[in-house]
């Protein structure tokens, strides 16, 4: 996801600063227009604004309070916008962490997968003040076509981790209902066009369950561990409200009962395997 929205913002003529563990990423990066590449977060001292896309809140914690993070780095009055699926508790503790140190954190999480993350339509979820919204939307407005300001900082984490139950929950659903259907004898494409001309459309219909799953490609480039992340989140949120949430628990339970069976490197998509098995693919069909 970072990567191109890296580009995006290059592209849109912002002067664009990268740091990256992976050094083959930097050096594809270094050869974009507008991009400077740096070894460390130590070079970022002339920034104002820091963009996380990171995998958690420990990694997120780690560059933003860690010794020698941009708490440490960047100038006061700067802004860090954390644009990964974080949880909210951690980003409100790192929030007032950074008002302590005169800068601002605020969560900005993004919906769409690499595809609208590639040309700059994905769904921004903002927490923060109006304000603070206010000052970072110019910014975010290259990289979504929407923003939408869903509450206090933490808020865009909870949001997301949310949305994400419901993503899991229809892709699960879709592939339940494909693998019964075959069972009869119904084509999964076929299928696939029924649903999405119905009232049992849904995001994962219109666009995982062709191009990753009935491919055989698994290739949404979201992974299967960052999901059950979310899911852990959200129903760690739910238990805090104490809020009943039967249907996202049963979903979050198979997610978590399909991680152990599924690749490290497993992409979100896969739970069809976990559920299906390989005869859900075009070679299946």
């Amino acid at each position: 996801m970072g990567e191109p929205m890296i580009r995006n913002l290059a592209r849109s003529g912002v002067a664009t600063h990268v740091v990256d563990t992976d050094r083959r990423r930097l050096e594809a990066l270094a050869a974009e227009p507008g991009v400077v590449t740096h070894g460390s977060l130590g070079d970022l001292a002339t920034c104002a604004t820091a963009i996380c896309m990171l995998p958690n809140s420990e990694a997120v914690a780690e560059v933003v309070a860690g010794p020698g993070g941009l708490l440490r780095v960047l100038p006061a009055g700067s802004v860090i916008i954390d644009m990964g699926s974080s949880r909210p508790s951690s980003t409100v503790a790192l929030a007032e962490q950074a008002r302590e140190a005169g800068m601002d954190l605020v969560d900005a999480p993004v919906s769409g997968g690499v595809s609208r993350a590639r040309s700059a339509t994905l769904t921004i979820m903002f927490g923060g003040a109006r304000e603070q919204l206010d000052a970072c939307a110019p910014l975010l407005e290259r990289l979504g076509s929407k923003v939408v300001h869903v509450g206090p900082v933490g808020a865009g984490h909870a949001m997301k981790a949310l949305n994400n139950v419901s993503s899991a929950i229809s892709l699960t659903a879709a592939v339940e209902i494909l693998r019964v259907g075959r069972s009869l004898g119904l084509d999964a494409e076929v299928m696939l066009d029924v649903l999405n001309e119905s009232t049992g459309r849904t995001y994962a219909t219109e666009h995982k369950v062709r191009e990753f799953i009935l491919s055989g490609t698994y290739a949404s480039g979201f992974a299967f561990h960052l999901m059950v992340k979310d899911l852990d989140t959200a129903m760690d949120m739910a238990r805090n409200a104490g809020v009943p949430v039967g249907l996202g628990e049963r979903c979050w339970e198979l997610w978590k009962a399909a991680a152990p069976a599924l690749p490290e490197s497993a992409d979100h998509t896969e739970i069809a395997r976990f559920i299906q098995g390989p005869d859900l693919t075009s070679e299946g069909r």
